[in-house]
C-alpha cells in the first residue's frame, strides 16, 4: 500500500530557525549578519560591484583621496519597534554608522540621512524619530550634511526605514584590519554583551524578565580615541552588532588566518540578559549589541589599552576575554567553566530578526 504522506508533504513549505542554505529566494537569515549574509555578499554583491575598496569588507572602507585617508560607511535600519528602552531607530541610525567609522580608527565628520516613509505613518512619529536622530548626531559630534525622503504606498513598508552614510578622517599611523592580527594578540571586549537584542525582543514580544533591559546603543568614537591615544598600533576593532560577539570573532579569525580562544566566564553578560537568554534558549554570544566593541591588541600594549578603556564611561566594564592563537586557524573556541571547550561557530542567520 503506498504511503499517502509521500504526496502530501511539501518540504519547501517547512520553516526553520536556520534556513536551508540553497534557498532560491531571500529569507530573513540573509540579513542576520551570519553565514547567509556573508554568502550573499560573496556570491552576489561583490562579483557584481568589484573594486579594491569593496574587497576590504570591513565595517567601513578605508580610502585615500587627494592624499587624505578617509573612512566611508553606510548602513540601513529597519528595526521594529521604532522606539525601545534605551533608544530608537534614530539613535541607531547615527550610532551604527558612527561606530562603523570608529572601527577603522576614524573620527566621524558628516552623515547623510535617507528616510523611507510608509504612507499613513503619523507625522508626529516621523518628527520623534528625526528629533532623536538629530540629538544623537549632536551627542556623537557629527553633522547631518545631506539627506533624502521617499514615501512608499501603504502596505509596502513598515512605518519608517532609515539609511545613513558617513565619512571621517583616519589619523596617520592607524591601520586597523584583521590581516594584522597575529598569534599572541589579546582579545578585549569593552563591556557586557547582549543587552540591545534582548531589549528589542522584550518590547516587541511583550516579554517581562523582572527587570527592564535597556539597549546599550551609544557612539564609540570617544572610546576608540582613548585607545588610540595609548598606541596607534591596535590591530583590529569590530562592533559586534548583527550576529553578536560570535560573528565578529569568526569574521576576524577567518580574515586573519588565526584561531581565537576565549574564556567563557570572562565574557561579561548582565544577569538579566543571561536569564532572558536561558528562558528563550538563546546564546548571548550571538545576540546583537549597539554600543560595544571587541579589540585585538598586541600583548605588549594590552594592559595600558585596557586601563584607558576602563577610564572611559563606555569602557568601564572592559575585560580581556582571550587571545589569538596559531592553532585551528579560522576557528573560534571557548573554554567553558567546566574545563572543556566548545566551538563558537559563525551564526547561520540571526536569532533575533529586525534588531537594527
Amino acid at each position: 500500500m503506498p504511503d499517502s504522506t509521500a504526496t502530501t508533504l511539501d518540504p519547501t513549505a517547512w520553516t526553520c530557525p536556520a534556513p536551508l542554505r540553497d534557498q532560491p529566494r531571500i529569507v530573513m537569515g540573509h540579513g542576520g549578519g551570519g553565514t547567509l549574509s556573508a554568502e550573499l555578499v560573496q556570491h552576489v554583491f561583490a562579483p557584481a560591484f568589484g573594486g579594491e575598496a569593496l574587497a576590504q569588507l570591513g565595517d567601513a572602507a578605508a580610502l585615500s583621496l587627494g592624499g587624505v585617508r578617509l573612512a566611508f560607511s553606510t548602513d540601513s535600519f529597519v528595526v521594529r519597534p521604532l522606539f525601545f528602552p534605551g533608544g530608537s531607530i534614530g539613535d541607531l541610525a547615527v550610532d551604527g554608522t558612527v561606530n562603523d567609522l570608529a572601527m577603522s580608527g576614524a573620527k566621524a565628520a558628516y552623515l547623510s540621512c535617507g528616510f523611507i516613509l510608509e504612507e499613513g505613518v503619523e507625522v508626529e512619529t516621523v518628527s520623534r524619530v528625526a528629533e532623536a536622530l538629530g540629538a544623537a548626531a549632536r551627542a556623537a559630534g557629527v553633522e547631518v550634511a545631506t539627506g533624502d525622503t521617499k514615501v512608499v504606498e501603504a502596505g509596502h513598508g513598515d512605518g519608517i526605514f532609515v539609511n545613513t552614510a558617513g565619512i571621517g578622517l583616519i589619523p596617520a599611523g592607524v591601520d586597523l584590519r584583521p590581516q594584522r592580527v597575529v598569534p599572541g594578540d589579546v582579545v578585549i571586549v569593552s563591556g557586557a554583551i547582549g543587552a540591545h537584542g534582548v531589549a528589542i525582543m522584550s518590547v516587541r514580544e511583550g516579554l517581562e524578565f523582572g527587570v527592564e533591559i535597556v539597549s546599550d546603543c551609544a557612539p564609540l568614537g570617544g572610546l576608540v580615541e582613548a585607545m588610540l591615544a595609548v598606541t596607534p598600533d591596535l590591530h583590529v576593532l569590530r562592533d559586534p552588532t548583527r550576529g553578536g560577539l560570535a560573528a565578529s570573532l569568526n569574521e576576524i579569525a577567518a580574515a586573519a588566518g588565526t584561531g581565537v580562544v576565549i574564556t567563557e566566564r570572562e565574557v561579561p553578560v548582565p544577569p538579566a540578559v543571561s536569564n532572558a537568554c536561558a528562558v528563550l534558549g538563546l546564546d548571548p554570544f550571538y545576540v546583537a549589541n549597539e554600543g560595544k566593541l571587541v579589540a585585538f591588541v598586541p600583548r605588549a600594549h594590552a594592559d595600558a589599552v585596557l586601563e584607558a578603556m576602563r577610564a572611559h564611561p563606555l569602557g568601564a566594564e572592559a575585560r580581556i576575554i582571550g587571545e589569538a592563537v596559531a592553532d585551528h586557524p579560522g576557528m573560534v573556541v571557548a573554554r567553558t567553566g567546566l574545563g572543556g571547550t566548545r566551538v563558537v561557530d559563525m551564526p547561520l542567520g540571526e536569532q533575533l530578526p529586525r534588531i537594527c
